[in-house]
This record gives C-alpha cells, structure tokens and sequence, in this order.
C-alpha cells in the first residue's frame, strides 16, 4: 500500500532555548521548547493577522449581497480561507524549524493517490447514504434541472469549489491543529477534543440539530482515524469534498442546511421522517449516515492496515 506512517511531532524544534529554571520557564517551556498550547495561541494570531490583513484587501474587490447567494464570493471566501490557515502553519514550521509537511499536506502527495481513493469513498458513502434513504421512501431525484454545457460547468465548478472546502476544513481541524495538540495532549485526546469543535461549529448552519452535530463529530473522528493510518490529509480532503460534492450536485439535497444553485435535479426529501432524511439539514443528519460512517471506518482499517512499530531500544542495536 502506497503510503507513509503519520509524522510524530519532532522532538528538536531550534526555536526552543534551553528550559532554564524558575516559573516562567516551567510555564511556556518544556524539554521540546515552547509548549504546544502557546504555539497554537501563536499561530492563532498569524491566522488573525492574516485573516484580517486580507479581508480588508479583499472588500476593495468584492461587494456581496446580504443574504443572497453568490458563487463567486463564497468560492473566494474558501481559497481565501484556506490560504490564511496554511499561511499561517507555513510561517510556524520556520518559526519551528519543521518542513510543512508534518502538518497533514505534503506538496509530493498533492492529488496523487491518495486524494482519488478518497474521492472514490466519498462518492460511495453519500451515494449508500442517499440509496439507503430511497430505499425507505425518503428521497426522489426528480427531473433533470441543467443540460449541456451548463452541467458540464456547474459541475466542474462545484467540484473545483469543495476541493476548496475540505482544503480549509480538514486542514483548519485536523492540520497544524491536530499537531501541535497532539504533541501536547496525545493524538486521540485531541482528535477527541477538535472533533467536539468540529461539530460545534457546525450548530450554527440552518437547521442544524444534535444528531446532525453528532453526525459532524462522528466523521471528525473517521476522519482523524483515517489521518493516523494514511500519514497526511489529501484522502480525507478528497473524502470531504466528493461527499459535499455529491449532496450539493449529483444527488441536489441540502448541504448542511443549505440549498444551493447549480444541482443535478430537482430532487427532493420526504417531509416529516428527520430522521430518516435528516430534515432541512440534509442526509448528513440522518441516522443512517452513522451506518455509512461506520462502515466506512472499518474499510479504513482494513485498506490502510497499521504499519507495526519496533521498541527503541530494538531499533538501535539492529542500527548498530
């Protein structure tokens, strides 16, 4: 199988001083440098700057309208958004003495492999989470909406879009983040922990409820599973936007809460069955997506098996 182990936090990071006694020293340093919670205050800051640097030269180019939907600006937003996060991660591994690499984005891996495999179980998990929802009566595709070269460019651009999404959202989450925490707290801790945050964030879309926020939680967590056994993030880039992809366009259902522009069909969700078709939040607050979701993260386990680790102290007599 064609792919690395996750990087494990580096232990020699040049921008750490010797720790030197006293408080303030056992406060912001430990034996790695400074400790992995201010470095997320630091690079939250950077993300701050940046965001807020950008955003004022961005309103000199782009005037939305309020409450109305545009294309154009809210594909900008994701690239903008994106770019601010892993700027920001780009300016900490100098800062830290690492190749970016170790943060979830390898350049070598840029839509290699990895990231069809993950547009490929994507596509699979939304079209057995949809199939699964027809078969009890809940969906129907309805006519086709777009013909020609209008399907032909709604549907490269919604998937250039989604790229753009999972880019921002799985790196925001589980990219120089799920790192930096893991080197303080354990990689699971905070896979836990960014995954709840994942969710949370989540409430806010147009009529999001619990079980789609479980839902948010759920996949964080696949998602970070699937971090741990591939070494980067392109599958789970790939996975989130073939997923988004196939709500939004192929299968014409709300996207967390939202409706969008540019669908397949005119399809549509029985009313009434939330749990079943998840209501006006879409499939992903189904009950059924925790089956697919499920599934899905054994076939993780068994397509990337974990690769077995030797003692330390074994690797180095075998060294000598």
């Amino acid at each position: 199988m064609d792919f690395e182990p996750l990087a494990e936090p580096s232990s020699t990071p040049p921008l750490q001083a010797r720790p030197a006694e006293g408080v303030l020293s056992k406060i912001f340093l430990n034996q790695k440098g400074l400790r992995g919670g201010w470095r997320l205050l630091v690079y939250a800051a950077f993300v701050a700057a940046l965001g807020a640097g950008g955003g004022i030269i961005l309103q000199h180019f782009i005037h939305p309208t309020r409450g109305v939907f545009s294309f154009g600006y809210s594909f900008t937003f994701e690239v903008f958004s994106f770019l601010v996060v892993f700027g920001a991660a780009l300016i900490m591994s100098r800062i830290e003495g690492r190749a970016p690499d170790v943060y979830g984005l390898p350049l070598r891996g840029a839509f290699g492999k990895l990231f069809w495999q993950g547009c490929l179980i994507g596509l699979v998990e939304v079209s057995a989470l949809i199939g699964l929802i027809a078969a009890f009566g809940g969906y129907s595709f309805g006519e086709i909406a777009l013909h020609g070269s209008a399907l032909l460019r709604w549907g490269i651009l919604w998937a250039v879009f989604f790229v753009f999404v999972g880019l921002f959202e799985e790196f925001l989450f589980r990219g120089y983040t799920q790192y930096t925490l893991a080197d303080s707290i354990g990689f699971w801790p905070a896979a836990i922990l960014l995954s709840l945050l994942f969710g949370s964030v989540h409430l806010e879309n147009p009529g999001e409820g619990w079980v789609g926020a479980a839902s948010v939680v759920m996949i964080g967590l696949v998602f970070a599973f699937a971090l741990r056994r591939t070494g980067n993030l392109w599958l789970v880039v790939a996975w989130h936007a073939s997923f988004d992809f196939g709500e939004t366009f192929l299968y014409s259902v709300p996207n967390s809460g939202m409706v969008f522009e540019g669908h397949l069909s005119n399809a549509s969700l029985q009313q009434g069955k939330v749990w079943l078709t998840g209501g006006t939040v879409g499939p992903e607050g189904s009950v059924f997506s925790f089956l697919t979701m499920g599934v899905l993260a054994l076939a993780i386990h068994f397509l990337f098996p974990a690769k077995e680790s030797k003692p330390a102290e074994i690797q180095g007599n075998q060294a000598t």
